[in-house]
């Protein structure tokens, strides 16, 4: 019998998940384990690339257990996963040299001025599409290789290797070094024209090539996974990407935004990049084999459902993510409260590295209560932010929002995302949408579905939000947000 089934690897900021789909996109079973998040100092955030390793292993046997499946039931695997974050590992052994910088570090932040002293913070963005921040995989790459005795060198002859968490395991799996072209896109160092390393990118920051993996499309069969019985691996989207495909965003326009730990809108801009000059992100969406590579523009959000864990852990304010909904609704609107959570500094539209959070408007008045609407109220004011500048930088007004994402499941976010951007908000069926993205991805370069068409066939929408609220009350709203944006601007000086 034929295997009937797909599944993809979410590698995500928070955990790992493995999700098993039917022929006509159905969730057949889930695997999912957290894993350890590591702060060594103020800014720094880092993960156990083995223990990554070791839990998708793990969520991959409890998915097929779960539905009583064998590797062998499995058509392909896919992989999707948290972006940026950089790993580098002994050729020889497999072992990491370093814990994994995640996409949330920040200590790159004084290279990251050293390289804006000549040029600014757009010095590279006409080749790599990005602004200089510390988001990004180069400068991690660069600062690993001035601070772990002897790590250059070893570069240099090809001893260790790089790859961000599609690349750690790929290679895990397969023994291939390889990346593809969405994950290479947020490295700095990959030519958006030519595909390849750059160079130019490579000498700035002081990168050798011996270590780089090698691009790839993002649908292809890569290898055999021989330590999950041998299914092939074909494809690998980061997971911003892979939420693109998964709701079917195949035509120039198309556009959704992913609410996880961060929060990340892409709009298709088809087969050429567009060049933003509004903060905005140019990046490859996808490419499906030897097809043309379809570009997109990205507005990143550092710190959307990350707050929410931050009021539950660090706070303590709620026992459990879904209870903020309940915490919020206990007050009318939040009271002149605003939440600007810059922990990481200011993604776009802003990229501020020297932002820090703040809370505006505090007066005797604010309960518990406030605090949790201001905490929601917060993504989607961000989101409008991100809304505003791909307007402005596609010439088109966004006229609906498609959503995904752990987040899409409180109702009260997404109704004052509607009030605030003005524009309905649609989310699907299958809401997990980055790993249906990796799934359809993988599915496509087997021929378990023949093309992008009977992909569309499979969206579904689930749940509508209107706007409801009077354009006077969102402005006001927008306008005082934005005073507490200004506010949160400066903080970090040189010697912090």
């Amino acid at each position: 019998m034929p295997a009937e089934f797909i599944a993809s690897v979410d590698a995500g900021t928070a955990s790992s998940r493995c999700l098993i789909f039917d022929s006509e996109a159905r969730v057949v079973s889930v695997g999912q384990k957290e894993h350890h998040h590591i702060f060594p100092r103020p800014g720094w955030v880092e993960h156990d690339p083995q223990e990554i390793w070791d839990n998708v292993v793990h969520v991959v046997g409890q998915a097929l257990s779960a539905a009583d499946l064998a590797p062998g039931d499995l058509h392909a695997l896919g992989i999707a996963n948290q972006r940026e974050t950089t790993v580098v590992w002994d050729r020889a052994t497999g072992r990491p040299v370093h814990n994994a910088l995640t996409w949330q570090d920040t200590r790159t932040d004084r290279l990251i001025r050293e390289l804006g002293r000549e040029g600014g913070p757009d010095r590279f963005r006409e080749r790599c599409g990005l602004p200089l921040a510390t988001y990004f995989s180069g400068p991690k790459i660069a600062w690993l290789l001035d601070e772990v005795s002897g790590l250059r060198e070893r570069a240099q002859a090809g001893d260790v290797l790089f790859g961000t968490m599609d690349s750690w395991l790929i290679w895990k799996l397969t023994g291939e070094h390889v990346t593809d072209v969405t994950n290479a896109s947020r490295t700095m160092l990959m030519n958006l024209g030519t595909l390849d390393w750059d160079p130019v990118l490579l000498d700035a920051f002081g990168v050798p090539r011996p270590m780089l993996p090698q691009i790839r499309s993002s649908s292809e069969v890569y290898g055999d996974a021989r330590p999950l019985g041998g299914m092939p691996v074909a494809s690998a989207l980061g997971d911003q990407h892979a939420a693109l495909f998964g709701q079917t965003c195949f035509a120039r326009g198309d556009a959704k935004c992913t609410y996880g730990t961060g929060s990340f809108l892409l709009m298709n801009t088809g087969d050429a990049p567009v060049w933003s000059s509004h903060g905005l992100l140019t990046t490859l969406g996808y490419k499906i084999g030897d097809r043309p590579a379809t570009y997109a523009l990205e507005g990143s959000i550092a710190v959307t459902g990350a707050l929410v864990q931050w009021l539950r852990d660090n706070l303590e304010l709620i026992g459990s993510a879904p209870e903020i909904e309940t915490l919020a609704r206990t007050v009318d609107d939040n009271g002149g409260c605003y939440f600007v959570p810059a922990f990481s500094g200011l993604f776009a539209p802003h990229w501020r590295a020297d932002a820090r959070g703040v809370i505006a408007g505090l007066t005797g008045y604010i309960t518990k209560g406030h605090l949790a609407r201001a905490v929601l109220e917060a993504t989607a004011f961000q989101t409008r932010e991100v809304v505003e500048a791909m307007n402005a930088d596609a010439g088109v007004d966004l006229a609906a929002l498609r959503v995904d994402g752990g987040m899409t499941a409180n109702h009260l976010l997404m109704q004052f995302l509607a009030d605030v951007l003005d524009v309905p908000v649609v989310r699907p069926i299958v809401a997990e949408t980055v790993s249906l993205g990796a799934a359809y991805a993988a599915g496509l370069a087997v021929g378990f579905w023949p093309n992008v068409d009977s992909l569309r066939a499979n969206w579904h929408r689930a749940a509508e939000w209107l706007p409801e609220i009077e354009p006077r009350e969102r402005e006001r709203y927008y306008r005082k947000w934005k005073k507490a944006v200004v506010r949160a601007h400066d903080w970090v000086d040189d010697d912090d």
